[in-house]
């Protein structure tokens, strides 16, 4: 009979093999929040525990062959402030790239990915958090994947002025049709729709507009945990159609009911402080850790998002599944995922519960490759039809853009 250390060294033995694609990781925002993306002062080549979640040692004992990063900017940031913000997130990605070139590999293409993993470095991707990191610019959006960004969530987690968010009062019902054209765009220049954030209306809605298949960068399971950052299961039920991929996130409040109001009170203090409540500084979690002390904090484990894990195989299918931890834009982190390093943990509950090694392969490795490649070949049939959309807000009849 085996032992939870047999599991785990099977799970770090099977991740030599087909190492974790992790969809969502915050470490730019991080390195922006923590030292002003001086990355002398924060080198992800020492060991950062007690200031990140990501380092490179954490990142290969995790078995990491392939990351997104994220090249968020919160909604409080609109306009052109949303754009420059962006292109400073994009800009230091692009000079982890080129100081950590021995590990990190970038990555524009499947290809890339694979190419990457036979080379035994981390394939790395760039991905957008939120459209109005775009400000309602088809052009921006397209220069965007020019340099290299792969994926875009459409919403954050406030509304803008084409797609509603998933923790925002509902404005448009949806997409909107600028919104629609903006998912044809991403279609045609090869950028994955990344639904997480998005309310459920504007999840159908780009379902039903997509020529691609879409991925859910960082999002778990509605059915499991009922929160608005999760995802149905009817919606759940059309990524076989569809060929997306949803991959599940580790942030406690959207995976264990009992952390779902514990993280709105811990929230509220820290607003009550001055701070914004994503905040993950050093003050930040000073207070955050005052406070659980004083209200002990649900704990989420590998067996929550495991659960998770299990519901969306079942809905969806083995096909359609994956992992996107969003370490570095979170404050807590479940038990045994601590950090980057901490995936064979999860993959070892998969082996208890009966997961197969074909089974956790595509989970890891191959279904978030196989996503890319596929709109990758939907990008060429659609530039074969068709040439750039010169659509704007205006000429589809919507409202003006804010500050303009």
């Amino acid at each position: 009979m085996s032992t939870a250390a047999d599991r785990l060294a099977e799970a770090r033995e099977l991740l030599a093999s087909a190492p974790v694609v992790d969809g969502h990781n915050d470490l730019p925002w991080a390195l922006r929040e923590h030292c002003g993306y001086d990355l002398d002062r924060l080198d992800i080549a020492g060991d950062q525990r007690g200031a990140l979640h990501t380092d490179l040692a954490r990142l290969r004992a995790g078995g990491v062959g392939a990351q997104f990063w994220s090249v968020y900017v919160p909604g409080r940031l609109a306009g052109d402030h949303a754009v420059s913000a962006t292109l400073e997130q994009i800009d230091v990605v692009d000079q982890l790239l080129v100081r950590y070139a021995a590990d990190l590999a970038p990555a524009l293409t499947a290809d890339d990915m694979e190419a990457a993993r036979k080379e035994g470095r981390i394939a790395s991707l760039k991905g957008a958090e939120g459209g109005h990191s775009i400000n309602n610019s088809l052009a921006t959006l397209r220069a965007l994947h020019t340099l290299g960004v792969r994926y875009m969530t459409l919403t954050h987690n406030e509304n803008n002025d084409w797609a509603d968010s998933a923790t925002d009062e509902p404005r448009h019902g949806g997409l909107t049709a600028f919104g629609r054209e903006v998912v044809r765009e991403m279609n045609r220049s090869g950028m994955l729709v990344d639904l997480s954030h998005v309310a459920a209306t504007t999840m159908r809605d780009a379902l039903d507009t997509t020529a691609a298949p879409v991925v859910f960068s960082h999002s778990s399971a509605r059915a499991v945990c009922d929160h608005p950052r999760n995802v149905p299961d009817d919606v759940l039920e059309r990524l076989p159609a569809n060929g997306g991929v949803a991959m599940a996130t580790f942030v406690p409040k959207f995976i264990l009911p009992a952390a779902v109001d514990w993280t709105a009170r811990a929230d509220e203090n820290l607003r009550a402080h001055g701070l914004h409540h994503l905040a993950t500084t050093p003050d930040a979690m000073a207070i955050h850790r005052a406070f659980e002390a004083e209200n002990p904090r649900p704990i989420a484990t590998a067996v929550t998002v495991a659960d998770h894990l299990d519901h969306m195989r079942e809905v969806a299918g083995i096909d359609h599944i994956g992992i996107g931890g969003d370490f570095d834009g979170t404050a807590f982190t479940p038990e045994g995922l601590d950090d980057v390093a901490g995936y064979p943990n999860l993959i070892a509950e998969l082996l208890t519960r009966g997961w197969s090694h074909a089974d956790l392969a595509k989970l890891t490795w191959s279904n978030a490759v196989r996503v890319l490649r596929d709109a990758e070949a939907v990008a060429r049939e659609q530039r074969a039809l068709r040439g750039p959309s010169v659509a704007t807000i205006e000429s589809l009849g919507e409202q003006a853009p804010r500050g303009k």
